[in-house]
């Protein structure tokens, strides 16, 4: 199942709009359909604006200062805004994977022998709503892992199959309702409103895979400043999702204490001097140090990098063991770890994706944003991979149904959403 099937686009809308808010930056991009008659479908994503603030009023992905929040994404969209010319109504927006579930399960119906078409698989999805789901959680993704006729498994599209029971494996991500509503609450306080939501790890898989790795299986991790997000895809859909609550913050913080230095001074110093890599001539080379505390940090000392360095690799290897500690207990090491890509800006770090793939025993890449053009430096950085997956998921949801990732309150709203996803994924 191809998750970037090309559609036609049923009304045209050439700008697309996503809004990242992250532990430690909040970034506003805008792109619009370019047409591109010898690139693959025909048209693309290119860049016209974009803007990015630090991050303030949200911590853990709960919002715990809405003013704050709000002034950051104001700044973020202002930015985008001014370097696009254009002003945005509406914008796609991640959510945080620390505060999601998921679950899969199966639906089933009877067909009687009968050829299945369009209207059985929208009976199928729809009895999927009789799915454990509590009351305060609201679905944000239902995606079809594999179709099942009779005793034959592993479908990927059952239309015009013959059988007696049609049945559907079913990833489901729901987020809760409160947490939903408050930043819509905070995004509408913008002037904006909120086009669709998309779970932080999926836009980041979106926007860094390549058609093979989301077909054979790939896990996509993104190494933010507050936590670090997995998403896992088999047969070109999202499988897993999951997080842990460190990251690129948690370096910082220890650079902070270890060489006694105030934490802005510390993110200096791992931006300049941050690696892994353990180097012979390190123990001979000094790195100034602003102190903590000392006449506002106008008083330094020396440090030698060999220090720094070992600072940065003991949390970084720390790190690399949760995260495969978390993939080993849920079976995705075994399933589609084979390829692992890295991104987000704590990915950035020298020598990182040698040590986890020296660790892992697995083949480790880098990911960078594919698919969207213009705007190199955007463009290229694994700090904004969720950014432009957001981009990719609000033209590719467009292009298949206009509705298909719109807010509902009620109910049988709510399942009009699991019919659109049909027009989605075929």
């Amino acid at each position: 199942m191809n998750i970037f099937k090309n559609k036609a686009i049923k009304s045209r809308q050439d700008l697309f709009s996503a809004l990242d808010i992250g532990s430690s930056k909040v970034c506003c991009a805008i792109a619009k359909v370019e047409n591109r008659p010898y690139e693959k479908g025909g048209e693309v994503l290119r860049l016209v604006g974009v803007g990015h603030q630090s991050s303030k009023g949200i911590k853990g992905g709960l919002i715990v200062d809405l003013e704050a929040l709000e002034d950051a994404i104001l700044n973020a969209i202002h930015s985008a805004e001014q370097m696009a010319g254009q002003t945005i109504s509406e914008v796609c927006v991640n959510l945080p994977a620390s505060s999601v579930r998921s679950q899969t399960f199966e639906s089933h119906i009877n067909i009687t022998n009968q050829t299945v078409d369009e209207t059985h698989i929208r009976r199928l999805l729809t009895f999927g709503r009789n799915a454990q789901i509590a009351e305060d959680q609201q679905i944000i993704h239902a995606l079809p892992i594999s179709y099942s006729v009779d005793r034959t498994h592993g479908i990927h599209d059952p239309r015009g199959m013959v059988g007696s029971q049609l049945s559907v494996t079913i990833y489901l991500v729901t987020a809760p309702k409160a947490l939903i509503r408050n930043f819509q609450n905070c995004i509408g306080r913008c002037h904006l409103d909120v086009s669709g939501f998309v779970v932080t790890p999926y836009a980041s898989g979106l926007s860094t895979l390549v058609e093979d790795e989301l077909t054979l299986g790939a896990t996509v991790i993104d190494m933010g400043g507050g936590t670090t997000t997995i998403a896992s895809f088999l047969d070109g859909t999202l499988i897993h999702v999951d997080s842990l609550p460190v990251g690129g913050g948690h370096i910082t913080s220890d650079i902070a204490r270890g060489v006694s230095t105030p934490l802005v001074q510390a993110e200096r110093l791992k931006t300049l001097y941050g690696t892994v890599i353990l180097s012979s001539s390190d123990e001979r080379e000094n790195i100034t140090v602003p102190q903590l505390g000392e006449n506002q940090g106008q008083q330094s000392h020396q440090v030698s990098k060999s220090t720094l360095t070992h600072i940065v690799r003991a949390r970084v290897e720390e790190m690399l063991e949760l995260i495969w500690g978390r993939l080993a207990a849920t079976g995705m090491d075994r399933l589609v770890c084979q390829k692992i890509i890295l991104t987000g800006g704590g990915s950035q770090l020298p020598g990182i994706r040698e040590m986890a793939a020296t660790l892992w025993g697995r083949q480790v890449r880098h990911g960078q944003p594919l698919g969207v053009i213009g705007a190199s430096d955007f463009a290229t950085n694994p700090m904004f991979a969720t950014c432009a997956g957001l981009l990719q998921y609000g033209w590719r949801d467009y292009a298949g149904s206009q509705n298909a990732l719109k807010i509902e309150t009620t109910q049988a709203h709510v399942w009009q959403r699991v019919a659109s996803w049909v027009r989605e994924n075929f």
